[in-house]
C-alpha cells in the first residue's frame, strides 16, 4: 500500500528504554506465496491477517489484472489486524491470457509469477521499479526456457523486466535450477510445477527438480513446501538437493487460511528488548511457526540476551551485563540477520555475521549498505563478497543521518541505534511500507 506522500526522513530521539508488547503484521513470504496458491488453486479460499504492504499489494494487483476475483476488506477476521481476503481460485486456468503487470521491487511476486505465467500459457509482459531491474532472474529464465517457455529479456540479458509468449512447458527430463542465488528461483519453480506438462513416457512419475549447487536460505523453501502441502500438493524431497512433484497434483482451495506473524519483522522488537532492557514480547509467532526466521532467537541467546518462547509469542529482553559478539552463519536467517549488525553495536568483542552472500542482490546491495550506515555511527566494519564483521566503539556517534537504499530492512533495524542513548535521523523511513508501513508508529509504543 503506497504512501499518500513519503517523508524525506524521520528524527528519532535519544532513546534508553524499551518493553512491552507487539503483535506482528502478517508475514510477507507467507502473504505472497499464499496469495498465489489461493489463484492457482480450485475453490474459495478466505485468508485471515493477510499482510498489508505495498509488496501484497503488488500481488493482488496483478492477481485482479489476471482475472482473479479478489474481495478485501478489514473485518476482524484475525488476531494481528491484517487484510481479510476472499479469493475465487481459478484452477490454474487464469481468465485473462494478455496483460502488463507492475510488480514494484517484490521479489516474492516477480519470481513466482513469471514462472506460473510462463507455465499457464498466455502473453505477458512483467516490469518492476528499477532495482528490480538489477536483480538477477537469469538462472529461473533459463530453467523455464529448458522446459519450452518463450521469454525475453526487454532490457539486459538476465534480468527483468520480461515478455513471456504463449508456450507449453513440459519437463522431459528433471528440471534444474541454481541454488546459490536466490531461493526464491525454487520456490517459483514449485509453485509452478503442478501446471508443468510431462511427457506420455512418463507412466505417472512425478516431475522432478534438481538444485545444482548449495541451496542458501533453506527455510524460505520449507514456507512454500508446507504451504503447498496446505493446498493439497504434498512434494517429496531428497535432502535439498532433489524434489518431487507427484504427477497429476493439483492446487486445492483449504477453505481459509491464517497468515502467521513476520518473524523477519520480530528481530526488530526481539533486539529492541536485548538492548534496551525488556521485556519486549512479540506475538503471532513462536516456536509453532514455519518461518526460519524464528532461529534469530537462538542467536539473541547466543550475545546474552535472556529469551523465553512460547507457541506464538517470543520474548527478549537485555542481560544483566552486556551484549558480547558472536561469530555465525546467516545462510538460514539471512534477513533478520541484518538486525545482528546493528546489536554489534553494543556488544564486547567483533561480531562476524558470515555466509550472507545473497545480501548483495535484495532490495539494495545490503553488505555495502549496512557496513556504509554502521560506520556512520562509529563502528569499524570489514565487509567481504559474503560476511560483515562489525566491531562496535567505545560511543555511537550522536546525530548519524542514517540512508536507507529504498530498503525498507535498512530503515526498521537502523532505528534500533537510537536505544544507544543517541538521536538519529533516518531518511525516507517510509520506505518501511513495502512489508510494515506503520513501523515507526508500533515501534514508538515500547521504546522510550
Amino acid at each position: 500500500m503506497a504512501t499518500a506522500l513519503r517523508r524525506e526522513f524521520l528524527d528519532l530521539p535519544a532513546l534508553s528504554r524499551a518493553a512491552g508488547t507487539v503483535r506482528l503484521p502478517g508475514s510477507k513470504s507467507i502473504s505472497n506465496r499464499t496469495l498465489l496458491l489461493c489463484a492457482l488453486s480450485q475453490g474459495r479460499t478466505r485468508v485471515l491477517d493477510l499482510l498489508r504492504s505495498d509488496d501484497t499489494a503488488r500481488m493482488l494487483d496483478a492477481l485482479e489484472a489476471l482475472g482473479v476475483r479478489v474481495v478485501q476488506s478489514s473485518e476482524a477476521g484475525g488476531e494481528g489486524g491484517g487484510l481479510v481476503a476472499v479469493i475465487d481460485g481459478c484452477a490454474g486456468n487464469l481468465p485473462v491470457r494478455e496483460a502488463d503487470l507492475f510488480l514494484g521491487n517484490a521479489g516474492t511476486a516477480f519470481r513466482p509469477l513469471t514462472a506460473a505465467l510462463a507455465a499457464i500459457g498466455g502473453h505477458y509482459r512483467l516490469r518492476g521499479v528499477p532495482r528490480m531491474h538489477e536483480r538477477p532472474i537469469g538462472d529461473l529464465v533459463d530453467s523455464l526456457r529448458g522446459l519450452g517457455a518463450r521469454i525475453d529479456y526487454l532490457g539486459q540479458a538476465g534480468y527483468p523486466p520480461l515478455e513471456i509468449h504463449p508456450a507449453r512447458l513440459v519437463a522431459r527430463q528433471p528440471i534444474r535450477v541454481r541454488g546459490d542465488v536466490s531461493s526464491q528461483f525454487l520456490t517459483a519453480l514449485l509453485l509452478a510445477a503442478p501446471m508443468v506438462g510431462l511427457p506420455p513416457e512418463a507412466h505417472g512419475a512425478p516431475l522432478v527438480i534438481e538444485v545444482d549447487g548449495e541451496l542458501i536460505s533453506k527455510p524460505y523453501v520449507e514456507i512454500t513446501l508446507s504451504l503447498m502441502a496446505r493446498f493439497g500438493v504434498e512434494v517429496g524431497r531428497d535432502g535439498w538437493q532433489r524434489f518431487r512433484v507427484p504427477a497429476g497434483a493439483h492446487y486445492r482451495s483449504p477453505g481459509s487460511i491464517h497468515v502467521e506473524g513476520d518473524a523477519s519483522a520480530a528481530s526488530y522488537f526481539l533486539a529492541a528488548g536485548a538492548i534496551g532492557g525488556g521485556p519486549v514480547r512479540v506475538s503471532g509467532v513462536g516456536r509453532s511457526s514455519i518461518q526460519g526466521d524464528v532461529a534469530f532467537a537462538d542467536a539473541l541467546r547466543a550475545m546474552g540476551a535472556r529469551v523465553d518462547l512460547g507457541d506464538n509469542w517470543i520474548e527478549a529482553a537485555a542481560p544483566s551485563g552486556r551484549l558480547r559478539g558472536i561469530d555465525l552463519d546467516c545462510n538460514l536467517i539471512p534477513d533478520a540477520a541484518m538486525t545482528l549488525g546493528v546489536l554489534a553495536l553494543f556488544a564486547d568483542g567483533p561480531t562476524l555475521l558470515r555466509n550472507i552472500a545473497s545480501w548483495r542482490v535484495k532490495e539494495t546491495d545490503r553488505i555495502h549498505a549496512m557496513a556504509t550506515e554502521l560506520a556512520k555511527l562509529g563502528a569499524v566494519v570489514e565487509a567481504g563478497p559474503d560476511y560483515l564483521r562489525v566491531q562496535a566503539p567505545s560511543a555511537l556517534r550522536r546525530g548519524a543521518v542514517i540512508d536507507t537504499y529504498d530498503d525498507h530492512r535498512i530503515a526498521m533495524c537502523f532505528s534500533l541505534a537510537a536505544l544507544g542513548g543517541v538521536p538519529l535521523r533516518i531518511n525516507d523511513p517510509d520506505c518501511v511500507a513495502k512489508t510494515f508501513p506503520d513501523y515507526f508508529d508500533v515501534f514508538g509504543t515500547i521504546a522510550a
